[in-house]
């Protein structure tokens, strides 16, 4: 791990992580499963554009930086289909009241037509036919959802995350899949969030309490091992 959060600690913090902090990853299993919460239009806008442009617009957009970690996503994306591991999308469920009230006024230039495109699953990382995709009425991907029971039918044991946002619904799905014993993983350039500080000081609390937080390439990496030791096997 590069530990860009190392940025945001304060010198306490660092003397404090030397003597506690994680010293080496847990470690994931032998039957994963990729995870992609919520990356849909209305948290990066239609357009590639930077966050305050984008932000007219789409007020919870995330800005070059959420398309930049939706393109390394389409990256992990492929990894995991060419390597035979179940892929699930996760994105918000339209028509239920909003866990978090925005005060902000209505946009008028938001109309019927786009708020629906913003809830549409972006084209780079679009399901495929036979992928599942399951709406939440929460911040986190297993709450009142029927991912849990799909998870343990097929038998998996490790759960690699990558979305949006980092300190919300991706941090909330982590703790709930670490409480549900899942060996957790999330991929660090393929989550995104609003603002630098919690994108990086969450994934260190998400590091060092439930997950293990590692790059692109280890992620990779590792399906491809998986999918290896598979095929010896059969």
């Amino acid at each position: 791990m590069k530990a860009n959060w190392q940025a945001f600690l304060s010198e306490r913090d660092k003397e404090h992580d030397k003597l506690w902090g994680k010293k080496a990853l847990a470690g994931f299993g032998e039957k994963p499963a990729l995870v992609l919460i919520d990356i849909y239009y209305s948290v990066l806008g239609l357009r590639r554009e930077p966050i305050f442009e984008s932000m007219k617009l789409w007020p919870s957009s995330t800005g070059l930086e959420g398309w930049a970690a939706v393109d390394r996503t389409a990256i992990l994306l492929a990894a995991a289909r060419d390597s035979g591991i179940p892929v699930i999308h996760v994105k918000g469920m339209e028509g239920i009241t909003p866990w978090m009230r925005s005060r902000r006024k209505k946009n008028p230039a938001m109309t019927e037509e786009l708020r629906k495109k913003g809830m549409e699953i972006v084209e780079e990382v679009k399901p495929l036919p036979g992928e599942l995709v399951i709406e939440k009425s929460a911040p986190s991907a297993f709450h009142g959802t029927p991912l849990l029971f799909q998870l343990i039918a097929l038998g998996v044991d490790t759960v690699i995350c990558a979305g949006e946002t980092t300190s919300g619904c991706v941090r909330a799905s982590v703790v709930d899949g670490a409480t549900y014993r899942f060996k957790m993983g999330v991929v660090d350039e393929c989550c995104f969030d609003r603002t630098e500080a919690s994108h990086h000081m969450n994934l260190y609390d998400m590091h060092q309490k439930y997950a293990d937080v590692v790059d692109l390439d280890y992620a990779v990496d590792y399906f491809g091992k998986v999918a290896a030791r598979r095929a010896v096997t059969i």
